[in-house]
């Protein structure tokens, strides 16, 4: 299960160490205000004995935004998605939005405007569905991010995905394709550099795998806000 929380900022700017710095704080406040176990077993374990952590988050994104020296320039009305192909992981930060009036996106307050449920598309249920990300997907392969050009992106975007859906009892056999790759973005997230790219994806996987990627990013990092998917 996937939330778009529609939200809006008083604020005209959001700085560079803000635009993903803050996304797994806001997440795991989120768990732990429902759930403190849930929220530390993901946080110093993963789950269900794997390292991998079923649950990811996007920046917020604005209806109008403008990449400038400082950070984001936002006007508005925007919103952020989150969630989980999890049921109990989904469950939860649904019960923990609801009622929520603000969230503290690191310096920058944003007001809730509502949250809604949002369907998996038709195509998933096909086996091979067509996504775009909305914020860059990390992959690395000896310690060096990869970006959609290179020679061994898609195979270690790949060993990425079958490993998740592996993790996840899902199965497993998942063929990826590069239709189209955005630039390259440098982040500096709490100290650690992060370097990746959007792109457009054609994934093959059986209806439930492909749904599960959807409601919960692809790649390195999606707890940090990386790898969101529509």
């Amino acid at each position: 299960m996937r939330f778009r929380v529609d939200v809006s900022a008083d604020a005209a700017l959001i700085a560079w160490s803000d635009v993903c710095g803050p996304a797994r704080g806001v997440l795991y406040d989120l768990l732990r205000s429902q759930d403190p176990e849930l929220s530390a077993e993901l946080h110093d374990k993963g789950w269900a004995g794997q390292s991998i952590k079923p649950v990811g988050i996007s920046p917020p994104i604005f209806h109008v935004e403008e990449w400038c020296r400082e950070g984001l320039r936002v006007s508005g009305v925007g919103a952020i998605w989150m969630g989980s192909p999890v049921p109990k992981i989904a469950t939860c930060l649904m019960a923990a939005l609801v009622g929520r009036t603000e969230i503290r996106w690191g310096h920058t307050p944003l007001a809730v405007r509502g949250v809604q449920v949002e369907v998996p598309p038709a195509s998933c249920e096909s086996g091979a569905a067509e996504f775009s990300a909305v914020s860059p997907i990390l992959v690395k392969k000896d310690g060096r991010f990869l970006l959609p050009e290179d020679p061994d992106y898609v195979e270690r975007l790949t060993h990425n995905l079958r490993h998740r859906a592996d993790a996840l009892g899902l199965p497993g056999d998942v063929k990826v394709e590069v239709l189209k790759a955005g630039s390259r973005r440098r982040y500096d997230v709490q100290g650690k550099i992060r370097i990746g790219a959007t792109a457009k994806l054609r994934i093959q996987a059986a209806p439930d795998t492909l749904r599960a990627f959807y409601e919960s990013g692809i790649g390195l990092n999606c707890v940090q806000g990386f790898g969101w998917l529509r």
